[in-house]
């Protein structure tokens, strides 16, 4: 098997090694050719998501079903899930800003972590009926407990107002990360929420391999990064501003909040914690769907 079929195949390339075979050839003309031939510079385009569960439409149907529901009754639904961890200090932020003509701003060489004051961890929870999101920037880890304290906050800065009588909360999440359904330690924390709200905590989980059909992460994420892009995240007042200032001509609105609570990675709930959460699997898909109630 020829090497050339493992290299980079430029016109350059492939123009010298038709002249190694004796066709004499400019690489000019390669170019040439290979358009006559419909061919062109393309990028990849991201289309294979491999392997679908079975049960994946199945369960989006009844994701739909269960928003309908609580949209019905007045009760909240919330879409929730953590945005990239970005690195504080002067990196590059991908994208373009508009500048005085050879005026960039200036930013470090290499992105080595070790040069940034920290890193930020964006995580939302977004309420897609009003449109408005609160985000929390955590400064340590993301693990279950920072993703329940960031919908605590949510409940506490937008919710309990929106909803005065609401009798039952709904989330939707992703299948990994943070709030993974197969975490001890996140359901182990929604249930010292549901506690504290008083009210039954549904979990409806997308399938795995699905992330990008969560609401949060083109209806927010989305446009926190448009928002913020070209502009380098020197501080942690800059992340939470930027975040705090994305807007759409749908009326997005959205509180960003600095989190500095530390929060331990490694903590291992119990068996014994585990058997005390009130827990109910649905029928339908109960790994995936489970509710919550206070105990």
């Amino acid at each position: 098997m020829s090497l050339l079929r493992w290299t980079r195949k430029s016109t350059r390339t492939i123009a010298q090694e038709l002249n190694r075979l004796g066709h004499s050839i400019q690489a000019d003309t390669v170019r040439r050719l290979l358009e006559d031939m419909d061919y062109s510079l393309q990028l990849n385009r991201k289309v294979k998501e491999g392997p679908q569960n079975p049960d994946r439409d199945g369960q989006f149907r009844y994701i739909n079903r269960q928003v309908n529901a609580f949209r019905r009754r007045g009760d909240p639904v919330i879409s929730v899930d953590a945005k990239k961890h970005e690195l504080i200090g002067r990196f590059k932020n991908a994208g373009r800003t508009w500048r005085r003509k050879g005026r960039p701003k200036r930013v470090n060489a290499y992105d080595f972590p070790s040069w940034a004051k920290g890193k930020g961890i964006p995580y939302g929870a977004y309420d897609e009926a009003h449109n408005e999101a609160v985000v929390s920037v955590g400064v340590t880890h993301e693990t279950s407990e920072f993703a329940v304290a960031s919908i605590r906050r949510w409940w506490s800065l937008a919710g309990r107002k929106r909803y005065p009588l609401a009798t039952r909360l709904l989330i939707c999440a992703d299948a990994g990360g943070s709030n993974g359904y197969r975490l001890r330690a996140w359901k182990f924390q929604l249930q010292q929420l549901a506690n504290q709200l008083r009210m039954p905590i549904t979990v409806c989980h997308y399938p795995p391999g699905t992330s990008k059909w969560n609401k949060i992460e083109h209806r927010l994420f989305s446009f926190i990064s448009l928002n913020w892009k070209g502009t380098p995240l020197v501080s942690y007042e800059t992340v939470v501003k930027l975040i705090g200032g994305t807007t759409t001509k749908t009326g997005l609105k959205v509180k960003a909040i600095l989190d500095t609570n530390y929060y331990e990675t490694g903590l291992e709930v119990t068996s014994s914690e585990m058997e005390q959460i009130q827990l109910r699997p649905h029928n339908k898909f109960p790994n995936w769907n489970y509710t919550i109630s206070p105990r």
